[in-house]
């Protein structure tokens, strides 16, 4: 390799990065060419509403970046999708549920953290917004950086959060908003994983552990699909269109049965055809799952276009609609330029840096084939209908990677379990055979697991009086067990201390911010 190829090696990832940043700058750089072509009777408030416009920018480049993972991640380390493929379906539908569901007005103060009442002026308001918005930003970027996929809407909750202390003291929040929300960083990863982690189970015990695995999958894959459509339309009516169709839960779910029967008698013979020329076998299995995971990575990605560019732009409607009229509301008008703003931002963030947390949701946490990628979208939105449900509040973000975990520690948890049957199966036969226990143990992995409940029953009873009490050397022995580690435990420990932080270290930083900009406007 000669010098000059060597060099051009070594500058190739940093003229991409260059690349790129250049790209994020001239989308900045055009919100601003674009904002200055509106009229504008006072130039202050116009200054104001450039730099507002570029920050809900850097906010959409960044959620693009960080939250747009979570949805097709899954997909793409399952292999049903291809990274360039994920992206391409992301910004599409990204962008279609903020610009058709994206709703009218937004929240001026997100999820009722703090009392607009309590706000001083309209000044401190744009300066609270500016700092909670800012933050969020910033908070997201440095979380991107370290590859933890984090809550958008809990960053931007701190910010308003830390911000609104700042402007009017800690009796401006709302501490029992706060801690459901605290809550949910509980609520959701947990909820998300024990969903995923059940239906692998189901999927395991139904499918992957029949002697024809075939037959069973014509039986059940239908009726796995039609519960997707069930669950990703009733998802979608009552989160992802909610703000263009008002429904309650009942009309959603029974309009989702209705679709759900009708795919259920379309997909059954294409089921049927599809294994007919597949052979007996696990990957032959998995192949079922690929289109099915399309469709949830574009169904997930629509309902989170729809729900969290308000995110990015909400803070940014705000600050509009106190500029225009003078007064601080609770819900402000969101304009299409502010939601093209967000829109674009996002599919451009996703496009330019989504790579690279779309990889560590998908294949750094731990191993997904298509059937594992199937529960974790399926989790994702059974989740967020039982929650709404019930009131309790959860983040898409934590439910998909908590979802992801749930499904990592099952595998683990079977395999382990199923490492001690077979370690207390050579414990009893120590002192047969050697070739007659490697025979029987070959039986036994090859069994159904109806049929190894029988054998290690019937084992029981052949050594009930001999060889079943195991002596404490032999417990010991069996307590050591490899259990094979198949969720990665440092992603596990940097995502849970990111979401942990998430919110205060969103606040400190608005807070801060907060002062600098008072303090720098301020006469």
């Amino acid at each position: 390799m000669t010098n000059s190829d060597q060099a051009l090696q070594t500058s190739s990832p940093f003229l991409k990065e260059v690349l790129k940043l250049g790209g994020a700058l001239l989308f900045l750089a055009g919100i601003v060419f674009f904002i200055n072509t509106m009229p504008s009777e006072l130039n202050d408030q116009h200054t104001f509403l450039i730099i507002s416009a570029v920050i809900g920018g850097y906010m959409a480049l960044n959620i693009g970046a960080n939250d747009v993972a979570n949805n097709v991640g899954p997909a793409v380390g399952s292999k049903a999708l291809t990274l360039t493929g994920a992206i391409f379906i992301a910004m599409i539908f990204e962008s279609s549920g903020a610009l058709i569901a994206g709703g009218e007005v937004v929240s001026t103060i997100k999820k009722g953290i703090i009392d607009p009442a309590l706000i001083k002026d309209a000044d401190t308001f744009i300066w609270l917004m500016l700092a909670a918005l800012l933050a969020a930003s910033i908070w997201l970027n440095i979380a991107t950086f370290f590859n933890a996929p984090v809550s958008t809407t809990h960053s931007i909750v701190g910010g308003v959060l830390g911000g609104g202390i700042a402007a009017g003291g800690f009796g401006i929040a709302n501490w029992a908003v706060f801690g459901k929300i605290a809550a949910s960083w509980v609520i959701s990863p947990v909820l998300g994983g024990l969903i995923a982690a059940l239906l692998l189970y189901v999927i395991k015990r139904s499918i992957t552990y029949q002697d024809d695995m075939l037959v069973a999958a014509k039986k059940i894959v239908p009726l796995l699909i039609s519960l997707m459509i069930w669950a990703f339309s009733t998802y979608l009516i009552l989160k992802g269109l909610k703000k263009i169709w008002k429904v309650d839960f009942i009309m959603a779910a029974s309009i989702g049965s209705i679709f759900s029967l009708v795919v259920y008698f379309i997909t059954r013979p294409l089921i049927r055809n599809a294994a007919e020329n597949l052979d007996n076998s696990k990957i032959s299995v998995n192949a079922l799952f690929t289109i099915p995971l399309i469709f949830a990575a574009c169904f997930l990605s629509f309902a989170h276009g729809a729900n969290d560019v308000a995110n990015a732009v909400g803070p940014l409607a705000a600050i509009n609609d106190v500029i225009a009229h003078g007064n601080i509301v609770k819900k402000a008008a969101i304009p299409l330029w502010v939601m093209l703003i967000g829109a674009v931002g996002l599919s451009l963030g996703l496009a330019l840096y989504g790579a690279k947390l779309i990889r560590t949701v998908g294949s750094e946490i731990t191993e997904l084939d298509k059937m594992r990628a199937f529960c974790i979208s399926m989790a994702a939105a059974i989740t967020v209908i039982i929650a709404s449900q019930l009131g309790l509040p959860v983040s898409s973000t934590h439910i998909a990677v908590g979802a992801i975990f749930g499904v990592g520690f099952l595998r683990e948890y079977l395999k382990y379990s199923d490492a001690k049957r077979i370690e207390e199966i050579r414990e009893q036969h120590e002192h047969l055979d050697p070739e007659k226990t490697e025979a029987f143990l070959d039986a036994f992995k090859k069994a159904t697991v109806t049929d190894k409940s029988m054998m290690l029953k019937d084992l029981k009873e052949a050594y009930k009086n001999s060889q079943t009490d195991f002596t404490r050397r032999e417990r010991k022995a069996l307590k050591k067990v490899y259990k094979e580690q198949l969720v990665k435990r440092s992603h596990v420990y940097k995502i849970a201390a990111a979401w942990v932080i998430t919110v205060p270290v969103s606040a400190l930083m608005a807070a801060f911010l907060y002062f600098a900009i008072r303090g720098f406007l301020l006469p």
